[in-house]
């Protein structure tokens, strides 16, 4: 498909000067006007009958009696001078593109039929040669209009078609509010445009039409799509807001709570509906749920508020259990312990800002009970005393045959032998020792 220039619709509406013509030199200028002498081109007799000298010869114009015969003559060699005038401004008019063709050949007309009745006195030659001299201008003042209104023709059909090929082209958008308003704006540019040809002008109107109608055809089903499902997303929120407002009231903090998590879930999971009405559904939704919630914390901070009187007794029990610490008599220690634990436990509850702190400072006394009691069988376990004698003993055999093989290189006069088995032996006693302690400290 060629691609076409197009022109705004403004700028169709001016006349296009393509073809306008250069402006007139001295030659082409229509001639200065002047007055003519009446006396050149005609006579007065002394009735006042008024005559024309004519080309074909003499010719009666008229009779003056409303003054001297001369008065006469001048009236009637006005009237040649008023004929030229007007062909002259016309003239003018035409080649300044400030008169129509046909302006300009009602005057020419009306001339001529003044040159035909002779109702004047003045240069007829001169006159007809202005006559034909305009009838040329007109001519080609025609030809150029022609001109104009053909290339103002074949680019309004330019701006058509492109007109008709964006319209096409937005056929399937789904930019619904900017392309609705970019067809209608189309549609005006179209109105604005001057005339073409009118077989081209339909096709291509029928083009636009064609493309126009199917987007509004998908642009309301689309949106009918969308009144069906906001429908259905309001008829399930209400459900759910329904739901949430029947557990308002609810005293069943913990399933509450969880239903209405669930809840939650349910609505974010559901189909949007409009910007107005999910706001306004959301306001109901939300208001059940701030309901329970804050009836939840009202309940919550009472509880809290009233297990603060167990605070003092379960404050003096956890000192009691930190004065065990450091451990004496850890047998003594934990049955102490025990009874401090029972005690605390039956005291109640705590409020939840001072639960864990006191915990806390209780179990590091659990703690240190626990790791002293770890450690006490740890040292008293049959299991690790009999490894840590049989560990003594391996070390006392190898003494014995390193003393052994000590004496043998000593007899054999071998001194460096002998000292690196005194280093061994040196070692090996050391290690006998630790496993001795360890022996001793699981008795």
């Amino acid at each position: 498909m060629a691609e076409f220039s197009v022109p705004t619709p403004a700028a169709l509406r001016r006349p296009v000067p393509a073809v306008r013509p250069a402006a007139p030199t001295s030659a082409d200028a229509p001639p200065a006007i002047a007055t003519s002498n009446p006396h050149d081109f005609g006579r007065v007799e002394a009735d006042g009958t008024v005559i024309l000298l004519a080309p074909e010869g003499s010719v009666v114009v008229g009779q003056y009696t409303a003054g001297p015969p001369e008065e006469g003559l001048a009236f009637f060699g006005r009237k040649y001078d008023d004929l030229v005038v007007e062909i002259d401004l016309i003239e003018r008019r035409l080649v300044d593109h400030r008169a129509p063709a046909e302006q300009a050949e009602t005057v020419l007309l009306r001339v001529r039929e003044a040159l035909a009745a002779r109702s004047f006195v003045g240069d007829v030659a001169t006159l007809e040669s202005r006559c034909d001299r305009l009838a040329t201008v007109i001519e080609d003042a025609r030809i150029q209009a022609r001109a104009r209104k053909a290339e103002q023709r074949e680019a309004a059909l330019g701006a058509r078609q492109a007109l008709a090929a964006e319209a096409e082209s937005m056929r399937d958008s789904t930019s619904w509010k900017s392309t609705t308003e970019r067809y209608a704006a189309l549609v005006e540019e179209w109105k604005v445009l001057p005339r073409s040809d009118r077989g081209a002008e339909q096709e291509l109107w029928q083009r636009i039409s064609t493309a126009r109608t199917a987007f509004d055809r998908r642009r309301r089903q689309h949106f009918a799509e969308l009144d069906v499902q906001r429908k259905e997303a309001i008829a399930r929120k209400r459900e759910l807001i329904a739901a949430a407002e029947s557990l308002a009231a609810s005293t069943d903090w913990v399933a509450t709570s969880k239903r209405l998590r669930d809840l939650m879930a349910d609505w974010k999971a559901a189909p949007r509906a409009s910007r107005t009405d999910e706001d306004r559904l959301w306001k109901r939704f939300k208001a059940a749920q701030d309901s329970f919630y804050a009836a939840r914390t009202a309940a919550d901070d009472a509880e809290q508020e009233g297990l603060r009187a167990n605070l003092p007794a379960k404050e003096a029990l956890v000192a009691e259990a930190e004065a065990l610490l450091p451990l004496g008599d850890l047998k003594a220690a934990k049955g102490t312990l025990r009874g401090i634990q029972d005690r605390y436990d039956k005291a109640g509850d705590l409020p939840k800002a001072d639960r864990d702190r006191l915990d806390a400072r209780l179990r590091k006394v659990e703690d240190a009970v626990r790791k002293a009691e770890a450690d006490s069988w740890q040292r008293t376990n049959p299991a690790t005393k009999a490894r840590a004698e049989s560990t003594a003993n391996a070390f006392t055999d190898a003494l014995a045959r390193l003393a052994e093989q000590r004496d043998s290189a000593a007899a054999a006069g071998n001194a460096a032998k002998v000292a690196e088995l005194e280093a061994s032996i040196a070692g090996t006693t050391a290690l006998l020792d630790a496993a001795r302690n360890a022996a001793a400290d699981s008795r």
